[in-house]
């Protein structure tokens, strides 16, 4: 069934795509949480009336978000934590731990779900997190894990340091 997006659905499209579901999604989500109407001609011309407006507020939300990564992009955060003997964590350090620590220390707004964490955190230490900020638009971040500020310049060298070695493992393998 095709339909046209009245919001950005993540892993479908942004608002004003026309895009083809199975119709038990679209009459069951899409269409009744207003994500959504059913490509219809009369809906198709309301969209081609609205397309500048859509375009608009796209052009605003991506200088939104450039914005955004330009803010956070590199930047160190501290995540206090609980830490137990040899670096273990007692628990994890979650999403919206790193959310909370962003929004206190860099006063920037970031929604927990964009925050991709991969694998949870569970050893203290500096970790390289990913956030999504809009569609393709992606930054990264350094999540200091119960360090304290003097350990934190080493434990972010030991990040680049892992990475490198990452890099040239992979570059040595092709």
């Amino acid at each position: 069934m095709k339909v046209v997006l009245l919001d950005e659905i993540k892993g479908k499209g942004g608002e004003g795509d026309i895009i083809d579901v199975a119709q038990g999604y679209a009459e069951n989500y899409l269409i009744p949480q207003k994500l959504a109407v059913a490509a219809t001609k009369g809906n198709l011309k309301q969209l081609e009336e609205r397309r500048k407006n859509i375009e608009k507020r796209e052009a605003v939300r991506l200088a939104d978000a450039e914005a955004l990564k330009a803010k956070l992009e590199g930047q160190k955060v501290l995540v206090d934590a609980k830490v137990g003997e040899e670096g273990i964590l007692f628990g994890s350090v979650t999403a919206a731990m790193i959310a909370d620590a962003i929004k206190a220390q860099l006063d920037v707004e970031v929604d927990r779900k964009r925050i991709e964490l991969g694998k949870p955190i569970k050893v203290a230490g500096a970790h390289e997190v990913s956030i999504s900020i809009y569609r393709e638009i992606r930054t990264s971040i350094i999540v200091l894990v119960g360090v304290e500020e003097a350990e934190a310049d080493e434990a972010e060298a030991e990040v680049v340091a892992e990475e490198t070695a990452e890099v040239e493992t992979e570059a040595a393998a092709e």
